[in-house]
């Protein structure tokens, strides 16, 4: 027992008094006031003409430009995929020859816009009017015209695979160079063939550097789809502007296509957290959470702040 405790005094309460955040409020304040006058006018403002938004949104033509639009993402990740990993496997291999051919490769096509690149591929015939098939510097035995090869899909497909091949390998390459070089070592004494070593014991490891940014790369290349309409493919943007010259109505249906772009990069985004969850798994850091696990997170924040206030201003 203290002498305070025996002469009858006891010790005052600790009073917690919370810090105070004004700048939290200012700018929350700010915030809500901007999307207040966002919102306003986008209810108000009959320019944005959410009429013709509604109207065309399940069009037949917008849904067949979204049909092309996934299958051209899904076919450019592809063989970006494909490619990437060869080119990273490649860049470093000890072979001189190998390693420096894909250097050149990256550094060619990271260099130039793929804009630029798929009107190359377009072009194509103006350069290779035809392609065969036979003997190298010999007699051909197949041959075909370009333009009956390199159709406007093609040249879109080989624009955007071939540039997204190229950043596609850096990343592989900073996943392979993640994994711990002993793990590396352990296998080639062991016996393992190159091959073996990256099937089976690099590579799988390296996914969870890999996998993050070929999400981002997917959504990029999502939106990177519309640049195809340099090569009359009949993507989601091409068919808005073929509507928008026969309507005028610019706005809206820019609008319209733009809320499927978001709605398109939306799932994708959700995918990737689940596949990054997925890899994530066994490791010493903590799974990120999922769009649901956030939104959750958020309402309870919010629910907390009002009590905690009065909780204060109450003491």
């Amino acid at each position: 027992m203290t002498i305070n405790e025996r002469e009858g005094h006891h010790p005052e309460e600790i009073r917690a008094v919370p810090l105070r955040h004004p700048g939290r409020w200012v700018a929350t304040a700010v915030v809500l006031v901007l999307v207040a006058m966002l919102v306003h006018d986008m209810v108000t403002n009959p320019r944005f003409g959410w009429g013709i938004v509604g109207q065309y949104f399940l069009s037949s033509p917008i849904l067949h430009g979204v049909g092309v639009t996934l299958e051209l993402t899904v076919a450019a990740m592809a063989l970006g995929i494909a490619l990437g990993v060869a080119l990273a496997i490649m860049r470093l291999s000890p072979n001189p020859i190998l390693s420096g051919a894909s250097w050149l490769y990256i550094w060619f096509f990271r260099g130039t816009p793929v804009f630029v690149q798929i009107l190359f591929w377009y072009a194509i015939s103006a350069l290779q009017p035809t392609v065969g098939l036979g003997v190298p510097f010999g007699p051909e035995f197949v041959h075909a015209l370009s333009n009956n090869l390199v159709t406007s899909f093609i040249a879109a497909l080989l624009g955007l695979g071939l540039n997204e091949g190229a950043y596609y390998a850096e990343i592989v390459r900073a996943g392979i160079l993640s994994v711990d070089h002993g793990q590396v070592e352990a296998a080639q004494s062991l016996g393992m063939r190159r091959a073996q070593l990256m099937r089976k014991i690099v590579l799988p490891q390296a996914m969870r550097v890999i996998v993050p940014p070929t999400g981002n790369e997917t959504i990029s290349m999502l939106k990177n789809t519309s640049l195809a309409v340099a090569a009359v493919v009949g993507e989601l943007l091409y068919q808005t502007q073929n509507i928008i010259a026969r309507t005028y109505e610019t706005v809206p249906l820019y609008i319209m296509a733009s809320l499927w772009y978001l709605a398109l990069t939306t799932v994708l985004t959700i995918g990737q957290y689940y596949v990054e969850r997925h890899y994530a798994r066994g490791t010493s850091y903590a799974l990120a959470l999922t769009p649901f696990q956030r939104v959750r997170r958020n309402l309870s924040t919010l629910r907390r702040i009002p009590f905690a206030t009065t909780s204060a201003e109450g003491r």
